[in-house]
This record gives C-alpha cells, structure tokens and sequence, in this order.
C-alpha cells in the first residue's frame, strides 16, 4: 500500500475506509496475522453476511486486504505489514494523551503479542531495545519509521539462529524497521527481518501463540533465553 501514489484524495479514501467502525472492528480482528472468512468476520463486526461482504469490497478497494480463494471459501488478510503498521500506529493516537502514559491493555497482551507477522508487546519491545544496545541492529537514514540494518555481528547471530538473512533480504517489503508499539508506545521491530525473529521464537518455544487471538505466550524456555541471548528481562 503506498499511500503517495494516491495523493491527498487516496489518503482520505483510506481514511474513510478505516475509519467506519464495523470495517475497523474487522480490520483489527485481522491483525493477529489468520485469514477469516467473510462469514467468521460478520460475527465478529456483529453484522450480516451480506453487509460484511459490501463492507470487505470497500476494504479491498483500498487495497487494505486482500482475499485468497480456497476450493468453496475465500478467505480475507490483510494486504500486508504496512497495514498493519498503519491499524498499529492510530491505536497509539487512538489511546494518546499528554499526562503520564499509564497503558490499560489486557496484561496477556501487553506481554507479547502478534503485529500481523512480528513480534508487539514487551517482549517485542525489549528485544527490539537489545538489539540495538548490543549494537547488531543499527539504524540506516532519518527517515520516519526508522530504518534499520544488520552489522557484521548482527547477522552472526541471526544465522547462529537458523535465519538466512539473505533471503530475509530479498522479500518484497521492508528489511526492518521500527514499528510503533500501542501498548508499550515505545517501538519493536518490524519488516521481514521482524517477521524472522518471531519464526525464531516460535519455532524454538520460546513463544506459543494463541489459535483464536494475537497473545503470545512466553515460555519459561523462552525467559530463559532471551536472557541469555540477548539480555532481555521481561
């Protein structure tokens, strides 16, 4: 989704898009990275199949999901990282206020949790603080989300780790960035390199995810490790 192809126009097309409340509830219903069905989203906004459908071809035509077909159903995601890093940022606006930050999101969440395919939350946040101070990540440019880039020890480790940097590299979409984080309003790490670090945790138990939310679970392996690893007390 690259909203400056759009102009002032599309920027507001995408706005309006998001912004009806049934669209938004489906929207971030999709945000712990499972397709859904148009039928499964309808429960979820509390809405007709028939409506959903209407409102699911108004997010489609603002390329914010995209639908995949499988035999009988056709299943709805969304468009891609950007999107979610967009869904992600309003909730820090959403929920911003100028007296101390005092956050009130469900502590399961707030612990670790999916952003589309990377790692949120505390976890995702002190990782994304570690990397950094231990000087494997660093940052590339001025731009806003910050951009960032392996050092030679960096991607040590990551291969140490079983990811192929290489091909984390060669995807579609950001390398890594940073991503706002709305429970923690501090940020973790986004991109394909994010989406890495999340297999990484998954796959060695570190984390267990939930099959019916965006909570991760961290496992007393994982505590353990990250420790270890990376000097993350959470």
């Amino acid at each position: 989704m690259d909203v400056g192809d759009h102009g002032d126009g599309g920027v507001a097309d995408i706005a309006a898009a998001i912004g009806e409340p049934v669209r938004a509830r489906m929207l971030y219903c999709l945000m712990d990275g499972h397709a859904r069905t148009s039928t499964e989203l309808s429960a979820v906004a509390e809405i007709s199949a028939s409506t959903a459908s209407a409102h699911l071809s108004r997010l489609r035509a603002a390329r914010l999901v995209k639908v995949v077909a499988q035999g009988r159903h056709r299943y709805y995601g969304l468009a891609g990282p950007e999107v979610a890093a967009v869904l992600e940022s309003l909730n820090v606006l959403a929920g911003g206020q100028h007296s101390a930050f005092a956050p009130s999101t469900p502590p399961r969440l707030r612990m670790a949790r999916t952003c589309y395919d990377h790692l949120a939350g505390a976890v995702g946040v002190a990782l994304h603080d570690r990397l950094q101070a231990l000087a494997w990540l660093a940052p590339t440019g001025s731009a806003a989300p910050a951009a960032y880039e392996l050092t030679a020890q960096g991607a040590e480790v990551f291969a140490a780790l079983g990811v192929d940097v290489a091909s984390v590299r060669a995807q579609r979409r950001r390398f890594a960035c940073a991503c706002l984080d709305w429970s923690e309003r501090r940020p973790h790490l986004g991109g394909a390199l994010g989406a890495a670090l999340l297999g990484v945790a998954l796959r060695r138990n570190w984390l267990t995810q939930d099959l019916d939310s965006r909570a991760l679970s961290l496992t007393s392996l994982g505590r353990r490790e990250l420790a270890s690893r990376f000097g993350a007390v959470v």
